[in-house]
């Protein structure tokens, strides 16, 4: 880790032609680059207030709040993308680093991103099996916006054919894999779980679980990519750090023009 970055190098991928679709408070008037916090002023300045004062929760497809603003995620359609859809907590977190994201009371940004799976196959016009749908967060230095969001979208097809091989030596401790994934080393565990729903904050496993990943939670980028383990569902974790190599960005183990439906029965 004593190589990782710590200043951003440009803001590369992630939301690079990201949603100045929507006419919300001027926000159409540069290209997406130029403002780090579209993100949030469409689901803060639009997609709250209009659900709140119920207009529903356009330009959103769903926002739940768990009670208040404070604990809710919005669901957003990417611009890019057959499909993807995008999970982003509706109070104020910047991404990946934000100490919130460790917290108990953490917004359930992945939970509510698996949920999305329906609105992906509803794009697709077709379902999918839960092996090819994934879930990816970006590291600090490999993203275009400062409000966390989640990547919901098909995985890889190569990718998600090296893991079905894999699986079955993983278990509930994060351990390099011996084979790269998109061209990168990755740590992967195997969690026991149906919906995210019931586990504990996700990047909490990572800050706790990966080495020296705690110190340096802005270089970290997860994947989580939907499983069967001997008839059980769960989920494959995928943890990458961004360094001077590159990395740090989980959102490469995704097809967003979702190749993988073509096969899905």
């Amino acid at each position: 880790m004593d190589r990782v970055l710590k200043a951003s190098v440009g803001r590369p991928s992630a939301c690079a032609a990201l949603l100045f679709g929507y006419a919300l408070s001027g926000l159409c008037a540069a290209p997406a680059h130029a403002d780090p916090n579209a993100l949030w002023r469409i689901v803060h300045d639009g997609c709250v207030p209009h659900f709140e004062a119920g207009q529903g929760p356009k330009p959103c497809e769903a926002i739940d709040l768990n009670g208040s603003p404070a604990e809710g995620v919005a669901i957003l359609k990417d611009r890019v993308g057959v499909a993807q859809m995008l999970a982003i907590p509706t109070r104020r977190i910047t991404g990946v680093e934000d100490p919130q994201m460790l917290a108990p009371n953490a917004p359930p940004a992945f939970s509510d991103g698996w949920t999305a799976k329906a609105r992906v196959e509803a794009r697709l016009g077709k379902p999918l099996p839960r092996e090819a749908l994934s879930l990816a967060i970006n590291s600090q230095y490999a993203r275009s916006q400062d409000q966390l969001h989640v990547h919901v979208d098909c995985v890889r097809a190569d990718v998600a054919k090296a893991l079905d091989g894999y699986k079955a030596s993983l278990d509930d401790q994060w351990r390099p894999m011996t084979i790269a994934l998109a061209g990168r080393s990755y740590f992967a565990r195997r969690l026991a779980s149906n919906d995210l729903s019931a586990s504990e904050p996700l990047l909490r496993l990572v800050a706790d679980g990966v080495p020296d990943a705690g110190a340096h939670m802005g270089a970290m980028s997860l994947g989580v990519v939907g499983a069967d383990f001997d008839g059980k569902p769960g989920f494959i974790l995928l943890a990458d750090v961004f360094s001077l190599e590159g990395g740090g960005s989980a959102e490469t183990l995704q097809d967003h023009d979702c190749a993988i439906a073509l096969t899905a029965p």
